[in-house]
């Protein structure tokens, strides 16, 4: 027993107090080791070879000061750097937000868009605006706190570059409102807000009434709408396809859009008429004429005379019947011109 008590002295007497004091704190603070050979320094997991269970061993001999520094400070017995992805920061200065508001009688969207300090075209592409005329008193407009309107994808790949460049804008600032990377590809059918951005000339005309000039430009009256109404012949409900226009008989008629005639002739149901083509999907029919004063394939203005009132084909008094086709579509012709 002597014996065994001196060779422990002497053994232990190697070791510095400060060193078997750090190996006794390390084994009972971290409880570290044992069974998975895994012990934990600075919040790292550190692998030890020739772990037993049970105890602290290594064959290596006491940790030392130098080791725990070279494991905190990563070694190569440390795990690998895990490389982390740069994050994508936005620019906080433009934020775009809506807030509701109440149309007062009198009000009128270039009104609005000017007491929120936006465009007409913003509050019509933000609230779907169809005909800036029938806007009423109490209904809730959505404005914008920026000027710029909504654009929807048409395919799968757009990117906030390419339609910057489509509307002329700002690609930075397009980016950060919606938190858009500027290469991101973007899903067809999703809808972002670009900002500074204006409806083409054409929507914009068709929106507030202003594209088509009035075919008549002396005194006439309405004398049938577009649309279902009890027909002058049977008085049974049909559908029809555009304005009548009362006036004398030889009153001008005029191309309500610049344009190319495309048709002329007689018709049984729409007597003399003519048809002009014009651009973005318009077309227009002129019925009931008495006379025709183009050629097809005459390109006219809205100051050329392409005919005149009458009442040939069905008809029960002289008139110029006006139909607009939007990509062969009749559309009211009403809402379209000033």
């Amino acid at each position: 027993m002597k014996k065994v008590l001196w060779t422990l002295k002497n053994k232990f007497r190697k070791v510095s107090l400060k060193s078997a004091l750090q190996c006794f704190s390390i084994t009972f603070g971290v409880c570290a080791l044992v069974l998975t050979g895994t012990v934990v320094f600075a919040n790292r997991a550190v692998s030890v070879e020739g772990a037993g269970q049970g105890g602290f061993e290594s064959p290596v001999g006491p940790v030392t000061e130098e080791m725990l520094d070279g494991i905190a400070e990563g070694s190569s017995e440390s795990e690998p750097e895990t490389e982390v992805a740069e994050a994508v920061v936005f620019d906080d200065s433009y934020h775009l937000s809506y807030f509701a508001y109440r149309i007062r009688p009198g009000d009128m969207i270039g009104k609005i868009a000017e007491k929120f300090d936006v465009t007409q075209d913003s509050i019509i592409s933000v609230n779907n605006v169809r005909n800036s005329r029938t806007i009423r008193p109490n209904e809730y407009l959505k404005i914008p706190t920026m000027p710029g309107i909504l654009y929807t994808t048409k395919k799968d790949g757009e990117t906030i570059e390419s339609i910057a460049e489509k509307y002329k804008v700002d690609a930075a600032k397009c980016s950060a409102v919606n938190h858009i990377e500027l290469s991101s590809g973007i899903a067809s059918g999703s809808t972002i807000f670009v900002p500074d951005a204006a409806l083409d000339w054409v929507t914009r005309q068709e929106i507030n009434g202003d594209l088509f000039r009035k075919p008549i430009h002396a005194r006439w009256y309405r004398s049938s709408r577009f649309g279902w109404r009890p027909s002058p012949f049977t008085g049974v409900r049909s559908y029809h396809s555009g304005v009548d226009m009362a006036c004398p008989t030889g009153t001008n008629i005029y191309a309500a859009l610049p344009g190319k005639v495309t048709a002329t002739g007689y018709n049984s149901t729409y007597g003399n008429y003519v048809i002009v083509a014009h651009h973005s999907g318009y077309k227009t029919l002129y019925g009931h004429m008495s006379a025709i004063t183009c050629v097809s394939g005459q390109y006219v203005t809205q100051d050329t005379r392409i005919g005149r009132v009458g009442s040939t084909g069905m008809s029960t008094g002289p008139h110029l019947h006006f139909t607009v086709f939007k990509n062969n579509k009749q559309v009211d012709p009403e809402k379209l011109w000033n």
